[in-house]
C-alpha cells in the first residue's frame, strides 16, 4: 500500500526532531543531507541544539529555508571546543562538500606571486603557480602595479642572477660553470664563479624578502646602520652604494605608505552585498604600507546576513592568503572571536581612514561587476534598476510591470486619460491604453483619474489580465490618494501606489511614496531616476498625443457626421464644390446629384427637410 506523501512528510520531520532533541548544547557544525546522501548544507553554531531546532519549529521562515527544510533526510554533526573552530570547520566543509544551499566560496582568478627559490643561489621569479616545495612565496599581488614596482626597486637595488642554470657546490669546484651575458651587461655578479660570496649574495636576499614583505622601512633602517657602519671604516665607495640603495628604498616606501603613525600588521576587511550576493574586500597592511589589496564574490543561497558571510570571508581570506595578523578592522561587531587577534570597530583615525579605503574598494568592485554583468546581458541593467527601485520603496518583490497614468484636458474639453507600461524596464506599447472620460464634466483631474483608474482595474479583475506591481500617478500626493482610495477602498486590491511630482519649471524632480506620502531620495543623474523620468514623459506623451488627435477631430467635424450614409469621401467631395454647408444645405436634388448622385443626394435632402 502506498503511503501519502503528507504522511511521509511528517514521519520524516519527526524523525529528524528526534535527532535534534539529542543534539548537544556545545558549539559545533552541522550538515543537512538531502535523500540521496549528498551534504546540502553545512551551518555553525555556538549551541548545537539551538541552533537546529530553530529549522523545524514553528516560527515563520522565508521561502529559500523552507525548500531547504523539506529536502532534510539526515543530519550529522561535529561538536568542537570553541565558536572559533565552528567556523573555521564550517569554512573547511564548504569548501570539502561544496553544498548547493550555502553561499559560494569565489576565489576569483590566480593573482600572481613571488617565489623565492629554494637554490643554492636562489632567484627572485614572478608566478602564478603555486608549489612551496620550489621556494617560499610573497604574495599573491592583486594589483600587478605595486608588484612591478617592487620588482623594478629590487632590479635596481640588488644584482639577482636571471638565468636558469642549475648551481651547485658540486659544480663549482669542479669549473664546468661559466659567465653568461648577464654579467656582461651588469645584471648579475657571477656568484656561480666565486666572484661574489654567497654570504653576500644572501645578504641581499634577505633584503628582497623585507621588501616583498612590506617591510620597506625595517629595511631602511638596515641599509642605514650600514651605512654608517662603513663610513666608519673608511670604506665610503661601499658607502656611496648602500646610500643609493637607501634613497631607492626610502624613495619607494613613502610612495607605497598610505598612513604613518602604525607600525603594526593590519587586516582591514568591509562588505557591500544585495539580495543575491556579497562582495567582501581585504587588505593587508605592513607597517602602514597596503601589501595586499583582494575583493571576493560570494554567491548567496539562503538569504545569509552581512554579518554571516563577512564571519566566513575573514576565515577564507585569511586563510587563502596566510596571514596571521593580530588587528582585524572591520566595519560592525561580529558575533565571535579568533585566537591571537582582536577585532577593531574604528569610530576614528588611521584605522578609520583605513577601512574608508577598503569600503571604497568594495564598492568600486561592486559597481565593476554590474556593468561587466550588463554587458554580458543588458537586459541585467534594467532588472538591477528595478532592484534599486525596490529596495528603495521597500516592496514586496521587483516592480517588473510598471503601469503609469496621466489626464490631458483643455478647459474640460475633449478630456482623455491614458495608460503606459513598463515591463521589465522597457515599454510594452502594445499593453497601452486611452480613455475617453464618459462620467465628468469640467476640468476635474482628480474625479478623471478616479474613472480611469476604476474602469482599469475592474476590467482586469473581469478578465483576468496582469495586475501591476507598481502604479505610477503622473501628479502629487493628491493624485495617489485618488488612486488608493479607488484600489483599495473600492476594489480591495493591495498594489503599491508611487507619484511623481515636478517643479515649477515642469520638470520631474521627487517621487513619492508611501501614505501619507514621503519624498524617496533618488540621485538626479542615477539609471532609476532617468528610467521614472523616461516613464513620465512617456505617459505625458501618449495621453497629450491622444488629445491632439481628439481635438483635431472635434475641430474637423460638421453637420454632414450626423447624417446615416454619408462618409468622409461623400462629405469631402461636397465640401469641396459647394465650399460651405449653407450652400449644400440651399442646393436643389439636380445639384447634389450631379456630385454624389441621386440616391445620396435624397438622403441629404430628407435629413434637412425634416
Amino acid at each position: 500500500m502506498k503511503i501519502p506523501s503528507k504522511t511521509k512528510n511528517e514521519e520524516r520531520l519527526r524523525r529528524l526532531k528526534l535527532i535534534v532533541n539529542s543534539l548537544t548544547e556545545e558549539p559545533g557544525c552541522y550538515q543537512y543531507l538531502d535523500k540521496d546522501g549528498t551534504v546540502i548544507y553545512v551551518g555553525k553554531a555556538k549551541n548545537l541544539k539551538r541552533r537546529v531546532s530553530s529549522y523545524f519549529n514553528n516560527s515563520p521562515k522565508n521561502r529559500k529555508t523552507q525548500i531547504l527544510v523539506s529536502k532534510i533526510e539526515d543530519i550529522k554533526y561535529l561538536v568542537v571546543p570553541t565558536d572559533e573552530d565552528a567556523l573555521i570547520q564550517e569554512n573547511n566543509l564548504i569548501k570539502e562538500h561544496q553544498p548547493f544551499y550555502n553561499i559560494l566560496l569565489k576565489d576569483g582568478k590566480t593573482y600572481p606571486s613571488v617565489c623565492i627559490t629554494n637554490e643554492y643561489f636562489p632567484r627572485v621569479i614572478k608566478t602564478r603557480n603555486i608549489d612551496k616545495r620550489t621556494g617560499t612565496y610573497f604574495g599573491p599581488f592583486s594589483h600587478a602595479g605595486t608588484l612591478n614596482a617592487m620588482l623594478e626597486l629590487i632590479d635596481k637595488m640588488y644584482q639577482v642572477r636571471l638565468c636558469h642554470t642549475v648551481i651547485t657546490p658540486e659544480r663549482m669546484e669542479q669549473g664546468k660553470l661559466k659567465k653568461c651575458l648577464y654579467y656582461d651587461i651588469g645584471k648579475c655578479k657571477a656568484p656561480c664563479l666565486g666572484w661574489q660570496s654567497r654570504e653576500d649574495y644572501l645578504r641581499q636576499i634577505d633584503e628582497i624578502k623585507d621588501i616583498l614583505s612590506g617591510n620597506t622601512q625595517l629595511l631602511c633602517q638596515k641599509l642605514i646602520k650600514e651605512m654608517s657602519a662603513l663610513a666608519e671604516e673608511e670604506k665610503f665607495l661601499e658607502a656611496e652604494e648602500v646610500k643609493k640603495k637607501y634613497l631607492l628604498a626610502k624613495d619607494f616606501d613613502s610612495k607605497s605608505r598610505v598612513i604613518t603613525s602604525t607600525n603594526q600588521n593590519i587586516d582591514v576587511f568591509s562588505i557591500e552585498d544585495d539580495e543575491s550576493k556579497a562582495y567582501v574586500n581585504y587588505m593587508h597592511v605592513v607597517n602602514g604600507c597596503i601589501t595586499r589589496v583582494f575583493t571576493n564574490e560570494y554567491k548567496k543561497r539562503l538569504d545569509e546576513t552581512a554579518e554571516e558571510i563577512l564571519s566566513l570571508a575573514i576565515i577564507d581570506m585569511r586563510e587563502q592568503y596566510g596571514d596571521e595578523s593580530k588587528e582585524i578592522v572591520v566595519p560592525f561587531e561580529l558575533d565571535f572571536t579568533l585566537k591571537g587577534a582582536t577585532f577593531i570597530v574604528p569610530k576614528a583615525g588611521d584605522k578609520k581612514k583605513l577601512l574608508f579605503l577598503s569600503e571604497a574598494n568594495v564598492r568600486q568592485y561592486r559597481i565593476d561587476a554590474l556593468k561587466q554583468a550588463e554587458r554580458l546581458n543588458p537586459d541585467q541593467r534594467n532588472i538591477n534598476i528595478l532592484k534599486e527601485l525596490q529596495r528603495k520603496l521597500k516592496l514586496p518583490k521587483i516592480p517588473m510591470r510598471i503601469e503609469c497614468f496621466d489626464n490631458s484636458n483643455t478647459m474640460g474639453q475633449d478630456a482623455v486619460a491614458g495608460c503606459v507600461v513598463f515591463i521589465g524596464g522597457k515599454k510594452s506599447k502594445n499593453d497601452y491604453r486611452k480613455y475617453n472620460i464618459k462620467t465628468v464634466i469640467g476640468p476635474d483631474d482628480y474625479a478623471s483619474m478616479s474613472e480611469v483608474v476604476f474602469r482599469k482595474y475592474s476590467r482586469a479583475i473581469e478578465e483576468n489580465t496582469p495586475l501591476p506591481d507598481l502604479i505610477i500617478t503622473d501628479g502629487g500626493k493628491g493624485q495617489m490618494e485618488v488612486v488608493r482610495k479607488v484600489i483599495e477602498d473600492r476594489l480591495h486590491l493591495d498594489i503599491p501606489i508611487a507619484g511623481l511630482a515636478k517643479d515649477s519649471h515642469h520638470r520631474t524632480n521627487e517621487l513619492l511614496f508611501g501614505f501619507p506620502a514621503q519624498t524617496v531620495g533618488i540621485e538626479m543623474d542615477s539609471p532609476l531616476f532617468k528610467l521614472l523620468t523616461q516613464i513620465q514623459d512617456e505617459v505625458h506623451r501618449f495621453a497629450i498625443t491622444f488629445h491632439k488627435q481628439k481635438r483635431a477631430k472635434h475641430n474637423t467635424e460638421s453637420e454632414l457626421d450626423n447624417i446615416k450614409g454619408i462618409g468622409n469621401a461623400t462629405k469631402t467631395a461636397l465640401l469641396k464644390k459647394f465650399k460651405s454647408l449653407k450652400r449644400i444645405k440651399e442646393a436643389d436634388l439636380e445639384a447634389l446629384a450631379k456630385v454624389i448622385g441621386t440616391a445620396k443626394a435624397q438622403i441629404i435632402k430628407d435629413y434637412y427637410n425634416e
